[in-house]
């Protein structure tokens, strides 16, 4: 039988650009080659494009070719500038294992359904949507699913340090992972806090705290509905949750370490469960998405937030809760390209 020709994209202009490589190396690592036969489309952070032979430590300075995909749907793949002249590739199906913006928001989405390949992960819609976080919260309260209380400050916004209860998150509305997040005790660390968040998107969500753990769910979508893997807790000894923020992360967090299966009543890991598949259905998602959740000391779920494309790192949370569930990245990866390729929804 002749293998799939998968198109894996990687890198990308956004702040997360270094977690997008180590993501596609450990993609890379766990993809059966005597299934797929795969191209590696490496998006520097400049954003030019190239067709690379992997995400290796020197896939900027190796062996490449400029390389785009084409929305041309007659093309169906990449258009590759080979020795002066553009020759076509045809792919069967696209993983764009891409973080935070243009890789998260409806970006490459848009561009995936102008060239009418199958691809994994969630569609425009959905992707727009979960990466604002203000937008995902009011959908999600439609769905009758707690988040925080929030305020929305705009770019020419100006706000009075006052009028705020502290402490509060500061954090951009539409940025991956926890950069240019602060958390804000006195009023005199607000404006400071509302410029690093600024650095990362022009809105900004003023968010009040929510007292309990921070846990997780993996979601995978299934012909039959979504499946959600082992539920996993993050235990803090200080400070917040800083995901992607650390000096060397395979080596571990200094305040954080992620405990799965979490190691919460039985009760609560079944709430966390079918809260996350509320989400994931609410906000439309489909193939795979990590929903990020707060446990309370009364034992009810808050929404933290939902990323349509979560790491895949050696050291990140959705394989790991995937793997705690028996099923391993290869698999994940499988499951994902049958459900792109059948055109299914969940």
């Amino acid at each position: 039988m002749a293998r799939l020709k998968i198109g894996i994209i990687f890198g990308g202009c956004s702040e997360e650009h270094p977690v997008s490589v180590k993501s596609a190396r450990e993609v890379a690592r766990n993809l059966d080659t005597e299934k797929y036969e795969p191209f590696y489309i490496g998006i520097t952070r400049s954003g030019d494009w190239m067709l690379c032979d992997g995400p290796g430590g020197d896939w900027e300075r190796g062996d490449h070719r400029p390389a785009v995909l084409s929305p041309d749907r007659s093309v169906h793949g990449l258009l590759v500038l080979d020795q002066g002249r553009y020759r076509t590739i045809a792919l069967d199906v696209v993983l764009p294992v891409l973080h935070g913006k243009l890789g998260e928001d409806g970006a490459i989405q848009g561009l995936l359904e102008l060239s009418g390949i199958p691809y994994i992960g969630c569609d425009i819609q959905s992707s727009a949507l979960c990466m604002d976080k203000s937008l995902a919260y009011l959908v999600a309260r439609s769905a009758g699913i707690a988040t925080p209380d929030f305020r929305i400050v705009m770019a020419d916004e100006t706000i009075d340090p006052d009028r705020i209860t502290y402490p509060v998150f500061v954090k951009p509305a539409r940025s991956g992972s926890s950069f240019g997040v602060s958390k804000v005790v006195r009023k005199e660390e607000l404006l400071s806090a509302l410029e690093s968040a600024r650095q990362y998107d022009t809105k900004v969500l003023i968010e009040e705290p929510v007292a309990g753990s921070e846990i997780g769910c993996a979601v995978l979508g299934d012909e039959w509905g979504p499946f959600v893997g082992e539920v996993d807790r993050i235990a803090l000894s200080h400070g917040f949750f800083r995901i992607h923020q650390e000096d060397r992360p395979e080596s571990g967090s200094d305040n954080s370490v992620a405990i799965v299966p979490a190691d919460i009543p039985e009760e609560s890991r079944a709430l966390a469960r079918e809260t996350a598949k509320a989400a994931y259905r609410a906000l439309g998602c489909r193939g795979l998405s990590r929903v990020d959740l707060f446990l309370t000391e009364d034992g009810d779920v808050v929404l933290n937030e939902v990323n349509t494309f979560p790491g895949m790192t050696s050291y990140s949370r959705y394989p790991r809760m995937m793997a705690a569930a028996d099923l391993p990245l290869a698999e994940v990866i499988d499951r994902l390209v049958s459900l792109a390729r059948k055109g299914k929804t969940q």
